[in-house]
């Protein structure tokens, strides 16, 4: 193959770096260097400020391990203490379990409630895969295990055989009992994800069978038309009702469907979510609902690199990100500054009352999109600037991170220790006496049952899913440059993983972050540059990074051989670069 002059310019060049750097460069550097991948603008982040104003990033790993600790503390004691108690309905299974308050004080909600359970898997599996994501084993935490209970949520007496959002009709307090799409489809997207890391517990691999079974029939019976409020598991049949059709949820059967193939290795898996895909994917405009729709970006880029599909995921990141949603209008990602705070990359309606940010679909955003730049790094600049604005935005749920005059209750807010969230923040609300504060940091606890106190604002299960982004973000020796683990949320993989981080650089100079290997040696490529921006490295290592640009850092220990194979580059078992042939 012919290379231009400027091709082996830069071959020599690099060739020479690792001389100079006293190291062996991999014998790849000394064949090609490829053109880097062209950076992709998504309207909406492209809006967003480089660096956001006024910056404070909280320690999201550190707030998450301390969540779990007060969450799970069966010791507690005082008013609405503890958050949890012991459920003895033995209602699908014959085994005790655990609920977790909705929001703190929720007096639909409790121990004496329906034998105790009366409490809801979004936040009972968002609870524990948050702390699952960052390193604790709910499995065998202070010798109990709270993940075996979760059966429960497995609807076996209704017929349903799917996880759904409470153990029984007897225990529905609320919305999202068969009844609402979203609810039966993400509670199966977060069961999933703990089956990632239990699925050896007992019964919870069989039943990560059914769900995929059951979830294959619907897609099948709902053909090429998502176009529905829920769909009946048990009878099989779609309906509608005064809640809007909710088409994004295909991308949460997408997920449910290519992890089941992953972890199952069944073709039909592989070629249902493929299906849900291309339903979603035809869709004209934007249908995002209320958290789903940016799984079908993720499961999009790990289709193309993996299985080599074509799907163009653009749509789906303009769909999430626009604002522009027709079937729950306004439904995105908030780009504004309201009064003094920048709020841009929260995720809720862009319309009610100015704007409505909710904490739950913010991190939960950061779920599939921050992976999914491994796949397609040509979205690294774009979704390394919406985190740094997200991140930062985030803790002003939080009562302590923003004034008491900019918050509904801040009498009450020692009970939080700063760990639990304000359900949302709204830009024009209409409290009586904060009519024209913005923003203001609320919930609607007081609005779901009479006698709901105002500690009801506090959102547990919105704040529980706080260890996706104490998983994914690390400071960096440079503000507002962040490190973002592509790995932490990047589940049921197809190969051995090797560390990989996204970091974006706000500045309008280059700047240099350093980074602390371990003794082993390795090389680091950037996805992005599709080099290896440095050879044989341990101990502390610098990084350069662009001014206002991104790289995908992948570290590849040096024993590993490194070679191409049908357009991919390898490190012994695991990918590097799935684009490298392009």
């Amino acid at each position: 193959m012919k290379k231009n002059n400027n091709q082996i310019t830069k071959t020599i060049c690099f060739a020479l770096f690792a001389y100079i750097w006293g190291c062996e460069a991999p014998d790849i550097l000394l064949h090609t260097i490829k053109p880097a991948v062209v950076q992709a603008k998504i309207d909406r982040i492209d809006a967003m400020p480089e660096q956001p104003t006024p910056y404070q990033m909280e320690d999201w790993k550190e707030k998450a391990i301390q969540l779990d600790n007060y969450l799970f503390d069966h010791d507690l004691t005082g008013p609405h203490l503890p958050f949890i108690w012991g459920d003895q309905a033995q209602r699908n299974f014959p085994i005790d379990g655990f609920g977790i308050y909705t929001a703190i004080g929720d007096v639909r909600q409790g121990p004496t409630t329906n034998q105790g359970e009366a409490h809801e898997a979004i936040a009972m599996l968002g609870a524990l895969l948050g702390a699952s994501l960052v390193g604790i084993d709910k499995s065998s935490d202070q010798r109990i295990n709270y993940v075996a209970p979760v059966i429960n949520y497995f609807n076996s007496h209704n017929n349903w055989n799917i996880v759904m959002n409470f153990t029984s009709k007897a225990a529905h307090v609320g919305g999202g009992y068969g009844n609402d799409f979203w609810y039966d489809v993400y509670n199966n997207v977060l069961f999933y994800a703990l089956g990632h890391f239990y699925h050896d517990q007992p019964l919870v691999d069989s039943l990560l069978h059914i769900v995929a079974e059951q979830y294959y029939l619907a897609d099948s019976i709902l053909g090429d038309n998502y176009s529905y409020s829920y769909f009946d598991f048990s009878s099989m049949t779609p309906g509608k009702n005064h809640i809007p059709a909710q088409e994004d949820v295909a991308a949460g059967f997408a997920y449910i469907l290519y992890c089941a193939y992953l972890h199952f290795d069944e073709e039909k898996y592989l070629k249902g979510a493929q299906h849900a895909l291309n339903v979603l994917l035809s869709q004209k405009d934007s249908r995002f609902y209320e958290i789903l729709m940016p799984f079908g970006a993720y499961i999009g880029a790990r289709l193309n690199a993996e299985a080599n599909t074509k799907y163009d995921t653009k749509p789906f990141l303009e769909w999430t990100f626009s604002g522009k949603a027709t079937n729950r209008t306004g439904w995105g990602v908030i780009a504004e500054k309201w009064g003094n705070y920048d709020v841009y990359g929260l995720v809720g309606s862009t319309i009610d009352r100015g704007g409505y940010a909710f904490l739950m679909n913010t991190f939960g955003l950061a779920w599939p999109l921050v992976p999914m730049v491994k796949y397609e790094p040509q979205y690294a600049h774009m979704i390394g600037k919406w985190m740094l604005n997200a991140a930062n935005a985030a803790r002003l749920f939080y009562p302590y991170n923003i004034p008491d005059s900019l918050q509904a209750v801040p009498h009450l807010k020692s009970i939080t220790k700063n760990l639990i969230g304000y359900e949302g923040l709204i830009k024009h609300n209409n409290l009586k006496g904060f009519e024209s504060i913005t923003p203001l940091a609320q919930g609607d606890g007081p609005l779901w049952a009479d006698g709901n106190p105002p500690e009801s604002m506090f959102s547990i299960y919105g704040s529980a899913h706080v260890g996706i982004f104490g998983s994914i973000i690390q400071k960096t020796d440079v503000e507002k440059i962040l490190l973002l683990d592509c790995n932490a949320t990047d589940l049921y993989p197809a190969h051995e993983l090797l560390p990989t981080y996204l970091a974006y650089n706000p500045y309008e100079e280059d700047k240099i972050i350093s980074y602390d290997l371990d003794q082993t040696s390795h090389h680091v490529y950037d996805l992005v540059s599709k080099q290896f921006i440095l050879t044989n490295r341990s101990g502390k290592i610098n990084i350069s990074l662009p001014s206002r640009g991104a790289r995908v850092l992948v570290f590849v220990p040096v024993e590993n051989k490194i070679e191409t194979k049908d357009g991919i580059l390898w490190a012994g078992e695991s990918v590097i670069d799935y684009g490298y042939g392009e």
